[in-house]
């Protein structure tokens, strides 16, 4: 096991240099530059030239790659301010509607998918299954915008916002949330309960459930101790693949609800040509992002020692 996990780390260094790489050749190609940025249009170009010679952008590339990644996460040009503790406080409102939505959309995908198998063929399987496959269809600022004019608007029952008051109790921090959860639900409540199924209806057929109910198993035993630890695994890879997709539309539901968390940051920066706060934004999801991951490959091992041992080799 120490093997398996020293090989997922040393892979995911490798990935996240890569991603460093990539993501600075981007933010030099983008058309911007820092010191016009800090000093606005109107600023002598003598100005200009002394402030990006400050910054150190007219320095050779490798240079100014060496000093952004040993002094990551660096400086705002939009806040002129250090970046961690903005970016770290807006990484946690993210991670905390991330979680929220996670709480909600796993057990009622994984709950949909198995009564879906379990009843394969019936009403019941066919209404989860194009349910999910309608919702995969409407993109988060579709529902969130009908969201928004159905309960806050029209009915008034939820806030229109998602960012809740300073010293806002538990309750109702949650209560600010649930608008931006339910587009995210909606989204990929369809991949889970789809693979979910699968997962089930192939474990059901499987030769130890079959002999498992020969030997007299009760079904509702054998279930659970051989079916579902078996059909969670591609379940499980496809919620880790999904990650990348829940931060995509944590972007889009942030901005739509006024939600101050890492897609609201990344998308201001962008609009606002700030670019090491940009490069830190996309930096920092890419790391979330292989974090997820490897976690995911951590589990899916511990649940099937047969990958954890082949990948080890």
């Amino acid at each position: 096991m120490v093997r398996f996990i020293l090989k997922r780390l040393g892979l995911a260094l490798i990935t996240l240099w890569l991603l460093s790489v990539i993501v600075f050749a981007l933010g030099q190609v983008l058309p911007s530059d820092p010191a016009r940025s800090i000093l606005g249009p109107l600023a002598a170009p003598s100005a200009v030239r002394a402030l990006d010679h400050q910054l150190g952008v007219d320095k050779p590339v490798l240079t100014q790659y060496w000093n952004w990644i040993t002094n990551f996460p660096g400086t705002s040009n939009q806040y002129q301010a250090p970046i961690g503790p903005i970016l770290t406080s807006a990484l946690g409102r993210s991670l905390k509607l991330a979680i929220f939505a996670l709480i909600i959309l796993v057990p009622l995908g994984i709950v949909g998918g198995v009564i879906s198998a379990l009843n394969a063929g019936k009403p019941i399987d066919r209404t989860i299954s194009v349910v999910g496959q309608s919702m995969l269809t409407v993109p988060e600022f579709v529902s969130g915008i009908i969201l928004l004019v159905v309960f806050a608007v029209e009915l008034g029952w939820l806030p229109v916002t998602a960012t809740a008051p300073p010293g806002s109790s538990f309750l109702t921090q949650l209560k600010y949330l649930i608008l931006p959860v339910i587009p995210l639900v909606m989204v990929l409540f369809g991949y889970i309960a789809r693979m979910a199924r699968v997962g089930t209806i192939e474990a059901l057929d499987s030769d130890y459930a079959r002999t498992a109910t020969l030997k007299g198993l009760p079904r509702g035993v054998m279930i659970r101790r051989h079916v579902l630890r078996n059909s969670l695994m591609p379940t499980i890879t496809v919620i880790a693949t999904q990650t990348g997709y829940l931060i995509g539309g944590l972007l889009v539901v942030e901005v739509l609800f006024r939600y101050n968390g890492v897609g609201e940051l990344t998308y201001n920066a962008s609009i606002q040509h700030d670019i090491p706060m940009l490069e830190a934004c996309v930096l920092t999801i890419g790391v979330v992002y292989m974090v997820v991951t490897l976690v995911a490959d951590i589990t899916f091992s511990l649940l099937n020692p047969r990958i954890r041992l082949k990948a080890a080799e």
